[in-house]
């Protein structure tokens, strides 16, 4: 029986819980939050144990259990803090994304986990999905030929305008509204697509960005936020080419598009674990050229991952990467890929965001490790 604790307990953990419940090998042992009274309503609701103290979730004081791993569900300004005092305590950690929202604290953060010989990784684990390891079969297997480019869309409609306050998790938590738009949307969801492309086709080499804040005054008291869009195209050391877009203006867009030299695969929306694959061929019809107007879908045969029921926009099951992680640490496999592929997601995922204050090329430092097949996916 794996054990983990929780520190957050936000609208995102309402979310984890749920899919926590797909892995009954995987045992909670304490959470924590430092609103005593968010953790009550939490713990209540999802009949858990909740610690007292920081240092009572980290099994710091004499007699606590400890648990493998430590799900940091936190706000991202304090991923870094919450993440490092989990190093510090000799503590495995998986933190929801981003990593960190500076580079330099990524990097501190990942020399602290291999001094410490800990774990250190991050969200999203959606790349472990059936639609993301479909993908990656079909490119395996040649399914539209060698691919060449990616359009990847993440647009969520014009969010400032939705009745977000009304937004509310299971437990009784509200949508975390200002976290979101000092955040910003390109740190909270250009991972969705970036890992699937990082898995798929390894390093990117170089980012060249744009991203502007286009609401004004999202927040009272804030005159500025995060850019609420961005348009990036990533060069992988491949070859491949990828342009991925991030905002909270255009029309709710979640689509992904893969165009080979033989064929395009499409996929409707990526926040849906069991999307539909989709393959068009292409032909020369007498002096035309078409993409087949029919699609074939392309599917992995037999059982997948454990699937999740809808909850507000998405159909992902949130522990997927959790429970890969202890996967990996009961049967002696190494983790050091799931520290370097966040280390590397980070810096993709700031080149992007901090395109508003950077221009030009950005070449990235670190190096996306070799990923492997979810073992029903080869």
């Amino acid at each position: 029986m794996a054990k983990i604790s929780i520190i957050g307990t936000g609208f995102v953990a309402d979310l984890y819980m749920r899919s926590l419940e797909t892995f009954p090998d995987i045992k909670i042992l304490k959470v924590y939050d430092k609103d005593a009274a968010r953790l009550n309503e939490f713990s209540t609701f999802w009949k858990v144990n909740a610690a007292t103290s920081l240092d009572e979730v980290l099994a710091l004081n004499a007699g606590d259990e400890v648990p493998d791993l430590i799900l940091n569900l936190t706000n991202p300004g304090n991923h870094y803090e919450v993440s490092k005092q989990c190093l510090e305590a000799n503590r495995n950690v998986y933190s929801e994304k981003p990593l960190a929202t500076q580079m330099d604290h990524a990097y501190e953060l990942y020399e602290l986990a291999k001094k410490h010989n800990r774990i250190l990784t991050s969200a999203p684990c959606s790349y472990m999905s059936e639609v993301a390891q479909t993908i990656w079969l079909a490119v395996r297997n040649k399914m539209i030929g060698q691919p060449l480019l990616v359009y990847a869309e993440l647009d969520d409609d014009f969010i400032t305008q939705a009745p977000y306050k009304k937004w509310i998790s299971e437990s009784g938590a509200p949508w975390p509204f200002k976290d979101e738009f000092i955040v910003g949307c390109t740190l909270e969801h250009a991972g969705y697509y970036l890992t699937w492309l990082m898995m798929i086709f390894g390093s990117v080499k170089k980012v060249v960005a744009a991203s502007a804040e286009l609401i004004k005054n999202k927040l009272p008291d804030l005159p500025n936020s995060a850019p609420d869009y961005s348009t990036a195209t990533l060069f992988f050391e491949s070859g491949m080419v990828a342009r991925i877009t991030c905002g909270i203006v255009a029309p709710h867009n979640h689509s992904l598009r893969m165009i080979g030299d033989k064929g395009v695969l499409e996929v409707n929306e990526s926040w849906n674990n069991s999307a539909k694959v989709n393959i068009r061929k292409r032909y020369v019809v007498r002096r035309k050229l078409i993409n087949s107007p029919f699609a074939s879908r392309f599917k992995i045969n037999g059982l997948t991952h454990p699937k999740v029921p809808r909850r507000g926009a998405a159909a992902m099951n949130f522990a997927l990467g959790p429970a890969e992680v202890l996967a990996a640490m009961q049967e002696g496999r190494s983790t050091e890929v799931y520290t370097d592929f966040a280390l590397h997601l980070n810096e993709v995922t700031l080149a992007i965001q901090n395109s508003l204050d950077t221009e030009g090329v950005q070449v990235m430092k670190t190096k996306c490790p070799q990923m492997t097949p979810m073992p029903w996916a080869k």
